[in-house]
C-alpha cells in the first residue's frame, strides 16, 4: 500500500480524531471523559458488532446485548470472593477475564451455530428469542447472577483510575474499528458479503454458507464480550434488568441512529444517545413542554423517526450526502470510492471462483 492511499482524506480526519481523542482528558472535564465518553465507547463497541454482522453477513442481531452481559456476569461470577454474590470463585482478575471472553466467545459460537440457517426477518426474531431467553436464564438463576445482581465488581488494578478505562475503551475501539475493515477485504470476508448477497449461488459455487455466518457471528460475540468487560467494569455492577429487551432494543436504535451500513455510526450514534441521555433535562425550558425524564424513550424515538425520514442510513448517511465529492450509491449507502461491499460478481472475482 503506497502513502498516496493512506493519506486519503477520510484516513487524515480519522487519525486527527483518535489524537483529539487522546488529548480529551487534558481538554474536557473529568465528568465528560469518565461518564460522556467512556460511555459511548462501550455502548459503540457493542453497536459496531451489529454493524459488522448487518453490513458484511446481513445479519440484523439482537443478541449482542446478551454477549454483552453474559461476559459481564461471568466475569464478575469469577473474580469476585467470599461473601459477594454470585458464585464467589475469586481468581486473579485477569484469569477472570479471560474465562468471561472464553465463555462469550464459545455462548457466540453455539447461538450463532443455530441460527446460521436462517436469513433476513427469522434470523431477527431468533436472536430476539435468545436476548428473552437469556435474561429468564440469569434472572432465575441466581446463584449466576446472584439475588438482585452483582455487585461491587471490581476491574484489575491496571484499570484502577477511571481515565484509564477511557484510554482501554479508545484502545479496544480503534482496534474494532480497524479490525472490522480489515476483516472485509479478506477473503473471509469477501465471502461473507458474497454469502449476504446471493447465500444460494455461493452455496451452489461450494461455499460453506452455514459456516461462514457462524464464524462471523462468533467474531461479533468475542468482541461484545470486550465491550461487556468494560461495562462491567465502569458500572462496578450487573443484573439480570440490564440485559432485557429494553436494553437490547437500545443498542439496535444506536446502531440505526448512526448508519447500520457504517462503522462510524455505531460510536457516533452511542455519543448522541449519551448525549441526550445525560443533558436532555438539562436544557433550559425542557419540562415547560412536557418533555420529563419519564420520557425519554419518546424523545429517543422521535430522533429516530426524524434520522430515518432525512435518512435511512441515519447520521452517517446525512454527513456523507452535505460533504463534496461523489455522492453515495442510491439505495446502498455507500461512498463509491469505499469500495466495500461488492456484488457477489466482484466477490467471486476477488476469491478467483470461475463460474461454469
Amino acid at each position: 500500500m503506497t502513502a498516496r492511499h493512506l493519506l486519503t482524506r477520510s484516513n487524515l480526519l480519522g487519525t486527527a480524531l483518535v489524537v483529539v481523542l487522546l488529548l480529551l482528558p487534558n481538554l474536557a472535564t473529568a465528568y465528560f471523559v469518565n461518564f460522556v465518553m467512556t460511555q459511548t465507547l462501550i455502548l459503540g463497541l457493542a453497536a459496531a458488532t451489529i454493524v459488522f454482522l448487518a453490513k458484511y453477513g446481513g445479519m440484523t442481531s439482537l443478541a449482542q446485548f446478551l454477549l454483552f452481559g453474559i461476559a459481564g456476569f461471568m466475569f464478575g461470577n469469577a473474580a469476585q470472593e467470599t461473601g459477594a454474590r454470585g458464585l464467589n470463585l475469586g481468581w486473579h482478575p485477569w484469569a477472570a477475564v479471560a474465562f468471561a471472553v472464553v465463555v462469550t466467545t464459545a455462548a457466540a459460537f453455539v447461538l450463532g451455530a443455530l441460527a446460521s440457517r436462517t436469513t433476513g426477518l427469522y434470523f431477527l426474531m431468533l436472536t430476539m428469542v435468545y436476548a428473552v431467553i437469556g435474561y429468564y436464564v440469569f434472572a432465575q438463576i441466581v446463584e449466576i447472577s446472584g439475588p438482585g445482581g452483582l455487585t461491587s465488581i471490581r476491574r484489575p488494578d491496571l484499570l484502577g483510575p477511571p481515565v484509564r478505562l477511557y484510554y482501554t475503551g479508545l484502545g479496544l475501539s480503534v482496534l474494532a474499528y480497524l479490525g472490522f475493515r480489515a476483516v472485509g477485504r479478506t477473503g473471509f470476508g469477501l465471502t461473507l458479503q458474497g454469502v449476504r448477497d446471493d447465500p444460494v449461488r455461493m452455496a451452489s459455487l461450494g461455499f460453506n454458507v452455514p459456516l461462514h455466518r457462524t464464524l462471523a457471528f462468533t467474531l461479533a460475540g468475542f468482541v461484545a464480550g470486550a465491550g461487556g468487560l468494560l461495562n462491567v467494569w465502569w458500572n462496578g455492577q450487573i443484573d439480570p434488568a440490564s440485559i432485557a429487551i429494553g436494553p437490547t432494543l437500545i443498542l439496535l436504535i444506536i446502531a440505526v441512529i448512526g448508519g447500520i451500513s457504517s462503522f462510524e455510526g455505531a460510536w457516533l450514534g452511542a455519543f448522541v444517545y449519551v448525549l441526550i441521555f445525560t443533558y436532555l433535562r438539562d436544557l433550559p425550558l425542557i419540562d415547560r413542554i412536557g418533555i420529563t425524564e419519564a420520557r425519554f424513550n419518546t424523545v429517543i424515538g422521535v430522533i429516530v423517526l426524524l434520522i430515518m425520514m432525512l435518512s435511512p442510513e441515519g447520521l452517517t448517511g446525512i454527513a456523507r450526502r452535505l460533504r463534496p465529492g461523489p455522492r453515495p450509491r442510491a439505495g446502498t449507502g455507500q461512498d463509491p470510492s469505499a469500495g466495500e461491499a461488492p456484488s457477489t460478481r466482484t466477490t467471486e472475482k476477488e476469491l478467483g471462483v470461475t463460474r461454469s
